[in-house]
């Protein structure tokens, strides 16, 4: 009798304290959701660990959270790289930091592929030699940044396969897709107008050139600014083509002068994001530690 009314307990309790476990954040390089970096801490971290990803290969992504609980910090770090799959998928060569702030606790996970370079005994020096002296001094900024940089010359001493050579920041594939943007707008945008109206062919425009930036780049903010800015280009080119057409007596192409030197420049406004994980594996590797 006893054991059925602990098994029925145990059973009530478990669907509980499974919606308690603390969420998985969305990927991204740099995650502070203790908000304890500032703007330009997280910037340059971010900066530093793409350039190292283009030259190396390897994936670091550091992410801060108030708790863990009611998990372990080993629990909840895998859990978050099992669902970010960092590194490459062949190579597995990602690594997490991770940093509970409340529960005053770290830890660093090695992908598959790294845990010759990045052993535990290695992960741990990292923590208690580097990390943990700038964290019981409350500077959260360097404690980071220093372990990052430690964990990079390690990475960086590992034979690794070469990166990808057609990589290239989110900025970047943005500038390279204006020219298509620019003619697809003009082609596309005039056969839309013709097939669906002014207002609809301008919108169907603006859908088609936001789903192509996103596809390209994985940027929800740039698809949707993407998508903005080509469907009220098409519109007006519309207007402004009908009202040169009833000035002269017929249609055309005219009036594209208004894109000018919009804000499409390289590295502006899209910041951060785009970032996947590579399909790498983990399996417990690494250390933790407190301060």
């Amino acid at each position: 009798m006893m054991r059925a009314l602990l098994l029925l307990l145990l059973l009530a309790t478990t669907p509980a304290l499974a919606q308690q476990v603390q969420p998985v954040p969305p990927v991204a390089r740099v995650t502070d959701l203790a908000g304890v970096l500032t703007a330009a801490q997280q910037a340059s971290l971010d900066q530093q660990l793409a350039a190292f990803e283009q030259r190396k290969g390897a994936q670091i992504a550091v992410l801060l959270v108030n708790t863990v609980e009611p998990e372990t910090i080993e629990q909840y770090g895998l859990r978050v790289v099992e669902a970010w799959k960092l590194g490459r998928e062949k190579s597995d060569d990602g690594v997490l930091l991770l940093v509970a702030v409340q529960d005053r606790q770290m830890r660093i996970e090695t992908g598959y592929g790294l845990e010759g370079a990045l052993p535990d005994a290695t992960a741990r020096r990292i923590i208690d030699e580097t990390i943990r002296p700038l964290f019981r001094q409350g500077d959260f900024g360097g404690g980071v940044n220093a372990g990052v940089q430690q964990i990079m010359k390690v990475v960086d001493g590992e034979p690794l396969p070469a990166p990808d050579r057609g990589w290239r920041a989110p900025a970047d594939r943005i500038f390279s897709l204006l020219p298509m943007l620019f003619f697809g707008a003009l082609a596309g945008g005039a056969l839309l107008r013709a097939l669906l109206g002014r207002t609809l062919g301008s919108m169907a425009t603006g859908g088609v050139a936001g789903f192509i930036v996103w596809m390209v780049t994985q940027l929800l903010a740039a698809s949707l600014v993407a998508g903005v800015l080509v469907g009220l280009f098409t519109l007006f080119a519309g207007i402004a083509s009908s009202v040169r057409g009833g000035r002269r007596g017929g249609g055309g192409f005219g009036g594209f002068g208004g894109l000018g030197g919009g804000g499409w420049g390289r590295g502006g406004g899209f910041g951060g994001g785009g970032f996947r994980g590579g399909g790498g594996g983990f399996g417990g590797g690494g250390a933790s530690g407190r301060w």
